[in-house]
């Protein structure tokens, strides 16, 4: 017998070869088929295997439901797939939170609103630098979905940390600042080209801004995030030319 189950949580080859091998090992279970982009798992079976063995055998990051007449069924990890989506961006939304503070309290006597921008995108870009620098190759996976740039030279996304990170010294140093900030202007805008698509398409893919540590949604955040870094960007552009 053969079931179709969608898979949610999977944003590489990586995730779809590790679903593949993990469903495969259970026993009773013939032979898997994943399609990464429509989020299904075909699995042929000697007899029925409940959803929760199915569940059990995969890593925490993924949950699987089974379809029923084009319907999904909810799971045995349902709760954790309808989390809202502002406990989902909780992370993102805290150090957000940190950096603007910090920001706030390093300009605020005297109050320099300049020197507030500046001092919020070098924080951004190092504090993001480092969560992408923890899995730099997991990173790259991830960012290679939605980023235009990174699916067209793979080995962009391997290297955006560390442009991330010179771009956040060069903030904080107050060091080539108009350079800086179009290098900003051409990567977020890039980049936040295909979040829009991504968004527009309704693609439920994970978003890469915090690397592979934290598992982020894809939502209408990721591109507010962009955004503010890219109207500070011009923001600054227009007071220093």
């Amino acid at each position: 017998m053969k079931h179709v189950y969608r898979v949610s949580g999977m944003t590489c080859n990586g995730c779809k070869n590790s679903v593949e091998k993990s469903l495969s090992e259970i026993e009773n279970i013939k032979h898997v088929s994943v399609d990464l982009e429509k989020e299904t798992a075909a699995i042929e079976m000697k007899q029925h295997i409940e959803v929760a063995v199915l569940q059990n055998a995969l890593s925490e990051k993924f949950t699987i439901t089974e379809l029923k007449d084009n319907h999904t069924t909810k799971s045995v990890n349902a709760e954790a797939e309808e989390k809202s989506t502002i406990k989902q961006l909780y992370p993102l939304f805290l150090i957000f939170a940190f950096i603007t503070t910090a920001a706030v309290l390093i300009n605020i006597n005297p109050w320099n609103t300049s020197e507030f921008m500046l001092t919020f995108m070098g924080l951004f870009y190092v504090v993001f630098s480092f969560f992408k620098l923890l899995d730099v190759k997991g990173f790259a996976m991830s960012f290679s979905m939605y980023d235009p740039l990174a699916k067209t030279i793979p080995n962009y996304g391997l290297v955006y940390p560390f442009i991330e990170l010179a771009l956040g010294i060069f903030f904080l140093m107050r060091f080539q600042i108009i350079a800086a900030l179009l290098i900003t202007l051409v990567i977020l805008g890039v980049t936040t080209i295909g979040v829009t698509k991504s968004l527009l398409d309704k693609k439920a893919i994970k978003c890469a801004c915090l690397g592979s540590v934290l598992n982020l949604p894809m939502t209408k955040a990721t591109f507010i995030e962009n955004t503010i870094m890219i109207v500070m960007a011009i923001f600054m552009l227009i007071n220093l030319l």
